[in-house]
């Protein structure tokens, strides 16, 4: 090759080095480098040779003094070269590769010599925009390229700076400054938001990683704190709704078209196709907290009988295919209900307006008129669209003393709830009341939880006459021979209790049993309900399924048959099943989060638990206080048996971490 003598460029940690070559051989250089080393190159590592060749009995300060120079010089020739302008000239021409010699020559206007040539080439290794050096030649990138390498290198300019500043203002907001402003803030704290909520799924998940290193944010839980800090999230932040994309605001354009909505006017909506029942004594049962009221009750003596009104609020009416807020209740498919926050189906000026069954209020409505004997036989039933107005607005609790104080409606409705309930048990129904969780947090952050009984008489009025309305209307839609929504469950795996078994170890093995409930076209038996075919259209306010059926029975009612064909609905279950295994997943995460702050209120304390299970290994437990499950190991100085009550302490409870330790 000939190469002792000649002066060489290499680059060593992103720095270019000149040195003089000093021996060869087939696969290495040894060299002294301009800072006094020898060194042994890999010829693959040699960028540039020099034509000339020096004497090697130059003394070693005569071969740095030359080096030193060779590298000044280049270094400064740099500074006359625009690459830009070179390229513009190369790009012309075809195929695009060029010798060193021939684009040195075109920057620097003259001949080109070793220092013009190197100078080229370290240009190109460093403004590596336009140009690419590969085996000899320079290759001319295509204005394509150049594009794409231009966005690149704006995005990395974007990215130091979000390193840079973003890691100091991240300290800050960290060490309590949350008026800490700077130009990437925003991008900073969504990037973090989007690494704790999606993980290693994260769309810039490496970018987060390293900004959260610099910053020195290596808790597990520091990004979680941070953005409370930064008033981003708000404390006890719901993650488990922005990991799976539940919306939880309407867009301003839905909220306002609700809100101007006009209200009701009760000459309007009674006509041909509309009975006015308003004159009815229409009353509803609902939870205190209750703002969205979707049914209401009524009943009347017919001779020996009574005819028993459960009235729907219609929000068929208002809610149609093809609107946007029918679009955005198919994207939510329920209300959602936490300690913290209530994320309606609708915008509150329906659900808690105009479609809400307001007392005083004339309201749209779908009514199950069903004449039943005293002892719950149903006689006979119609469904009609109607006007309502419910004249008594009642919690649970009220009903529930009215009931004892001796109100007629009251004790008429129990009375014909409890004969329904008992057949629907002798037909098999399986009731397997578990207590409601109740969850409330005080503005201190302290979580109370008690427990509400599902079968108090008022409780159960109210849901007895809602199986019935459901089951009267999936037979309505089902003696036409339409498609529909229906719900239905196979018998259990293995029946263990009698339906109206109320002793919780019972309930909880019994539910164990249970097989999965289907979601289908046509109508199939529902063994846990005990009904031939049943479906859902009494919470049109908070369940998009009763919303579709209830379009459903006003076009059979009107005579035009079913709005929706068997294809549109199976395609509607489908997307239902989906929409709510992620809202029943969210549902069941945020109930446990909240459950497991209260538990840490009890570090230390015993708990009195209900051993459901018991293996070799593992018990399983259910803490009678909230109802929440838990495994441990067992205790060879507990003879505990399944169906025993048992006390254990509270070791550590973390909702964070999603940890519950319990000791014996």
């Amino acid at each position: 090759m000939g190469l002792p003598g000649a002066i060489i460029e290499y680059m060593e940690q992103g720095r270019f080095i000149c040195a003089m070559v000093l021996d060869e051989d087939s696969k290495r250089l040894r060299l002294v480098n301009q800072n006094g080393r020898e060194v042994n190159l890999p010829l693959s590592r040699l960028l540039h040779q020099s034509a000339k060749r020096h004497s090697l009995t130059l003394s070693r300060d005569e071969q740095f003094r030359l080096l030193k120079e060779a590298d000044q010089t280049r270094q400064a020739m740099m500074q006359q070269i625009d690459l830009a302008e070179i390229w513009q000239l190369a790009s012309e021409e075809e195929g695009g590769s060029f010798s060193p010699e021939f684009l040195a020559e075109l920057a620097f206007g003259e001949d080109a010599t070793d220092n013009h040539v190197a100078a080229f080439l370290r240009s190109i290794f460093v403004d590596r925009l336009y140009f690419k050096y590969k085996e000899g030649l320079v290759l001319a990138h295509s204005p394509e390229a150049v594009a794409g390498l231009r966005l690149k290198q704006e995005r990395e300019r974007e990215q130091e700076a979000l390193m840079s500043t973003g890691a100091m203002g991240l300290k800050r907001l960290w060490e309590g400054d949350s008026t800490m402003e700077w130009p990437e803030r925003g991008r900073c704290l969504s990037l973090l938001g989007d690494y704790h909520v999606f993980g290693s799924e994260a769309e810039e998940g490496e970018l987060a990683r390293e900004l959260l290193k610099k910053a020195g944010l290596t808790g597990p839980h520091d990004i979680y704190h941070l953005l409370i800090k930064a008033g981003v999230w708000q404390p006890h932040e719901n993650v488990a709704l922005l990991r799976y994309g539940i919306p939880a605001a309407f867009s301003e354009e839905l909220t306002t078209a609700a809100a101007q909505a006009p209200e009701p006017v009760a000459e309007e909506l009674v006509g041909r196709n509309r009975r006015d029942f308003r004159a009815l004594p229409l009353l509803t049962i609902d939870g205190e907290s209750t703002r969205d009221y979707d049914d209401a009750l009524h009943v009347e003596r017919r001779g020996d009988d009574f005819l028993v009104g459960i009235h729907i609020s219609d929000v068929a009416h208002y809610v149609v295919p093809g609107t946007p807020i029918y679009e955005e209740a198919a994207r939510r498919m329920t209300s959602l209900y936490f300690p913290e926050i209530q994320i309606p189906m609708l915008p509150r000026a329906l659900s808690e307006g105009m479609c809400s069954l307001v007392a005083g209020k004339a309201r749209a409505a779908l009514s199950v008129m069903v004449l039943l004997s005293p002892k719950g036989e149903v006689l006979e039933f119609d469904l009609v669209p109607s006007l309502v107005e419910v004249k008594r607005q009642l919690n649970y609790p009220e009903a529930e003393r009215l009931v004892e104080s001796g109100d007629w409606e009251l004790q008429a409705l129990a009375r014909l709830s409890e004969q329904l309930k008992q057949r629907r048990i002798e037909k098999g129904a399986l009731l397997l009341p578990v207590p409601d969780v109740n969850i409330s947090v005080d503005p201190e952050g302290r979580v109370a939880v008690s427990l509400s009984p599902v079968d108090t008489i008022s409780r159960s009025l109210v849901a007895e006459f809602m199986v019935l309305a459901n089951t009267l209307s999936a037979q309505f839609v089902a003696d036409r021979q339409a498609p529909g929504l229906f719900r239905a469950q196979d018998e259990p795996h293995q029946r263990l209790i009698a339906g109206g078994e109320k002793d919780l170890f019972s309930v909880f093995r019994q539910r164990k049993q249970l097989k999965p409930g289907e979601l289908l076209v046509y109508p199939k038996p529902h063994s846990g309900v005990g009904v031939m075919q049943y479906t859902t259209v009494t919470s049109p306010i908070r369940r998009f399924l009763d919303l579709v059926m209830q379009h459903q029975i006003k076009h059979l009612l009107l005579g035009r048959g079913a709005m929706f064909s068997a294809d549109e609905l199976a395609g509607i279950a489908g997307d239902i099943n989906t929409v709510l295994a992620r809202v029943n997943q969210v549902r069941r995460v945020r109930h446990r989060y909240w459950l497991l702050r209260y538990l840490e209120q009890k570090a230390g304390a015993r708990v009195e638990a209900l051993l459901v299970n018991k293996g070799p290994k593992r018990i399983n437990l259910v803490l009678l206080d909230c109802l929440l499950d838990a495994d441990m190991p067992p205790s060879q100085a507990v003879a505990a048996k399944p169906g025993d009550v048992v006390s254990v302490r509270v070791a550590k409870a973390d909702a964070l971490d999603n940890v519950l330790r319990l000791e014996w």
